[in-house]
């Protein structure tokens, strides 16, 4: 009986993609080793530093960050179609994901993105890695679109958050998801309160970012306030970018369950993480914890599918 081929797609999520790294853990230690690698979002990035072999250091710097590092990483700015840059979040990835040509990754990888002009669903399988992961991970509105082949490229949660359609394209005989978009519609106004909390007590210990803030021109102050201070409204009525981020988290889940329905996976792994916010990426620990608990829970399922796959060979 040979071992059937194993494809691991890990879905868009933001913050709760941390998830992602506690599941490729627990899979390991279960000596469930994946042959196929796709992600959407931040499921493409922690994917391809598991096929880049880095998986172990990016968990350590990961679970370090603090929100302050989050904040020093939002190199905003206004003219090019979102709200960050992203180059000094890449310039801090390119120490776990090295730039490289996908095709020579030791596993066949997929970092899904999509075409802002044709909404045209891209599988990122051949050329730059960073340029890929950058691509994939460009979420609308609060990233800048990438330009890549003559082509503006956002992030692929927009048409398949999680790619199970590639990894059965790539010859997957087993698929396991991992989906962070369910049960999330609603769930970012609700963590509103303590993130505000967060947020004042950044700026009290570090004064020098309301000064920062203080010298910005208005246009820019107000766009950056309403990044760091989405709920400073007196009236409780959302800020910018909570209205974006629920926005983002009702579309994800509508799309996620509409493909996963038309094209479902053999397992499906889904950590409880709505509580966590769109931008929250300090709370890593917290998120790759569920992650490996979801999938110690689901071990007896997942070795009773690959085992009947098995037999079937």
């Amino acid at each position: 009986m040979v071992k059937p081929r194993i494809g691991l797609a890990l879905s868009s999520g933001s913050a709760r993609g941390w998830a992602h790294i506690g599941v490729i853990h627990a899979l390991r230690d279960a000596g469930i080793e994946p042959d196929i690698v796709a992600g959407s979002s931040i499921g493409a990035l922690v994917g391809a530093a598991y096929v880049c072999e880095q998986l172990d250091a990016l968990e350590q710097s990961v679970s370090k960050l603090t929100w302050w590092d989050i904040v020093r990483f939002m190199d905003i700015q206004l003219r090019k179609g979102g709200f960050i840059e992203g180059q000094k979040l890449m310039d801090f990835l390119a120490h776990y994901v090295a730039d490289r040509p996908i095709e020579t990754l030791a596993k066949p990888f997929v970092a899904v993105a999509t075409d802002l002009a044709t909404g045209q669903e891209l599988w990122m399988q051949r050329g730059s890695l960073s340029d890929a992961i950058r691509a994939s991970i460009a979420l609308p509105g609060l990233f800048t679109p990438v330009r890549i082949n003559e082509r503006w490229v956002v992030d692929g949660g927009l048409v398949n958050p999680v790619p199970v359609s590639v990894c059965r394209a790539l010859g997957a005989e087993v698929v396991i998801a991992v989906n962070l978009n369910g049960d999330i519609a609603g769930k970012h106004l609700v963590a509103q309160q303590r993130r505000t909390a967060q947020q004042r007590q950044i700026l009290k210990e570090y004064p020098i970012v309301a000064k920062l803030l203080a010298q910005m021109p208005e246009a820019m102050q107000a766009r950056a306030n309403s990044l760091l201070a989405p709920t400073s409204n007196p009236n409780g009525t959302p800020g910018l970018f909570d209205v974006l981020a629920s926005a983002i988290n009702i579309m994800q889940d509508r799309i996620t369950r509409s493909r996963m329905a038309g094209d479902p996976p053999d397992i499906v792994i889904a950590p409880k993480l709505a509580h966590i916010g769109l931008m929250e990426f300090d709370r890593a620990k917290e998120a790759i914890a569920e992650g490996r608990a979801c999938v110690e829970a689901a071990l007896d399922a997942l070795r009773a599918c690959i085992a009947g796959v098995k037999l079937k060979s």
